[in-house]
């Protein structure tokens, strides 16, 4: 006889491993996607609710550890679906149950990969989009300056595309910490628009996205052959943007943030109550929904969870550990990790020196659920992204 442990972080260990007796490659990610363990934490439940908790949960094989109204319940997902049936558990827990079953995240799809809806077609997510970063403005954070000059921004944007980006986003107005001013939409269009038309000329199959969150530059844009809008306010700022989105066919990427379009890159509202994934989960589940009443479609819509945006480092650092919460939302992930200062206060490094921590940054994404990577240095990123998904079995 001989007993191996199996490595249960992901669920390739036990895929590979039934695969090896034999199973066909659908069947084995199915069942090794229904063994994978899942965990959450239940709050507001009174005392008589958590008592038939640790029954039922214990009846199931459930882990359940409770405090005075909450509970931590853990166990696979095949086992969590089971309790997941309101109509099977004790009425006291019938709103728990509804609750986790909304919650739980769905199992990874083998067949047919993932893709992304925008205005140019489908995106592919099999493998790792990466996303360049082509800032048009006098005074980003990291690259302000370089490539406000059109014939510098193309060129930028190609090396990018060389280095392995399928998507250029381009930006006029910076979102750096400390900006006291707030571009106008028609300052902003006057940087942007000659910037998208030229991409548009020099790549015509280019997948182009513009970072605003004002939808008249939104407009302005996808008009000019722009085919996304990456709206870092969540729909927040400007209640014409998701309807814009949607009238135009474009793709969408939420990204979550608070505040003010000058509060945006900073601590002001990075109170969360201890609990900075379930409130970043809520707040983008409410952008989601927000699109799809304005008529975006659910394929349409990408999710980010705003590494930098209204969060401390330790905000940063646990919502990229715990980043797989956000497939509960049925959305791919989009992280931008790029060059932030969390970056910084982790490595000690100057904004000019954190290519490499945005690329480790980025695989750790990935292994936690990341598709999309918007990223200033391409090829790290991409070297990066080819191992973790090297360890993972492409």
């Amino acid at each position: 006889m001989n007993v191996t442990p199996l490595a249960l972080h992901s669920a390739r260990a036990v895929r590979d491993t039934l695969c090896g007796h034999g199973w066909e490659v659908g069947q084995a990610a199915l069942a090794a996607a229904g063994i994978h363990p899942l965990a959450f934490h239940v709050t507001g439940v009174d005392q008589e609710a958590l008592e038939v908790l640790v029954r039922v949960a214990g009846n199931l094989g459930l882990e359940v550890v409770t405090g005075d109204g909450w509970a931590v319940l853990a166990g696979s997902r095949s086992r969590l679906g089971a309790f997941a049936r309101p109509w099977l558990v004790p009425e006291v827990l019938a709103p728990v149950a509804v609750a986790i079953g909304r919650t739980m995240p769905p199992p990874p799809a083998p067949q047919p990969p993932d893709s992304w809806h925008t205005a140019r077609g489908p995106l592919r997510l099999d493998r790792p989009v990466l996303i360049g970063i082509l800032n048009v403005t006098p005074d980003s954070f990291s690259d302000g300056g370089r490539f406000f000059d059109r014939s510098a921004a193309v060129t930028h944007a190609e090396a990018m595309l060389e280095a392995g980006a399928a998507v250029i986003d381009v930006g006029g107005e910076s979102t750096r910490p400390g900006r006291t001013e707030v571009v106008d939409a028609d300052e902003e269009i006057r940087r942007v628009v000659p910037i998208v038309e030229a991409l548009g000329r020099a790549f015509p199959a280019l997948i182009i996205s513009v970072d605003t969150v004002k939808a008249a530059v939104a407009a302005a844009a996808l008009d000019a052959g722009a085919a996304v809008v990456n709206d870092v306010s969540g729909l927040r700022l400007d209640a014409s943007m998701a309807e814009t989105v949607a009238t135009r066919n474009a793709g969408l990427i939420a990204m979550h943030s608070r505040g003010s379009l000058l509060e945006l890159a900073s601590d002001a509202h990075a109170e969360y109550g201890g609990d900075v994934v379930g409130a970043v989960l809520t707040e983008l589940g409410a952008a989601v929904s927000k699109a799809t009443a304005a008529g975006v479609s659910d394929e349409s819509i990408v999710v980010d969870p705003g590494f930098g945006f209204s969060k401390t480092v330790e905000h940063n650092l646990e919502l990229l550990d715990r980043l797989e919460s956000l497939r509960a939302l049925g959305r791919p992930i989009l992280v931008g990790p790029s060059r932030k200062r969390f970056l910084g206060a982790v490595t000690g490094l100057p904004v000019e020196e954190r290519d490499r921590a945005t690329a480790t940054a980025c695989a750790f994404a990935w292994e936690r659920g990341a598709r999309l990577f918007r990223v200033h240095a391409v090829a790290a990123a991409r070297e990066a992204l080819a191992v973790a998904g090297a360890v993972q079995g492409w």
